[in-house]
């Protein structure tokens, strides 16, 4: 074996290599839009994933071209989504001493505690945000 053969054998495995991590990237990437799509009823799933298995390299081709746009537009509204309810938790989460006292005062004002202890959850809020 000479040398050049050598290194385009082994150009043709990582090429071989690369095609196929990139088929099973955009396979999962189906399956995914697949369950993600709420649209699509159960049956038409259950066809898209049979011809996925049965003629996989022609299926996913048809499924990215017919489907790839509304592929594109469902990630990003789950990706949306997931901001906002992240958004959502840290808002809750994160509220400081201007919610607690902000707290303080609505049960000051419904007559749950005294001034007295408003002042005190008052102080105890600004003491702990130093």
């Amino acid at each position: 074996m000479d040398f050049w053969s050598t290194i385009w054998d082994a150009i043709w495995w990582f090429f071989t290599i690369f095609v196929f991590v990139a088929y099973l990237i955009a396979l999962f990437s189906i399956i995914s839009d697949l369950f993600r799509d709420r649209e699509l009823s159960g049956v038409y799933k259950a066809i898209w994933l049979l011809f996925l298995i049965f003629l996989p390299f022609l299926t996913a081709l048809v499924y990215l071209i017919f489907r790839g746009r509304g592929m594109g537009d469902r990630a990003e509204r789950q990706a949306r989504e997931a901001k906002a309810t992240a958004d959502d938790y840290i808002r809750t989460v994160a509220g400081g001493p201007a919610s607690e006292i902000a707290q303080a005062k609505q049960l000051l004002d419904s007559g749950t505690i005294s001034e007295a202890e408003f002042q005190s959850l008052k102080q105890s809020a600004l003491d702990g945000s130093r």
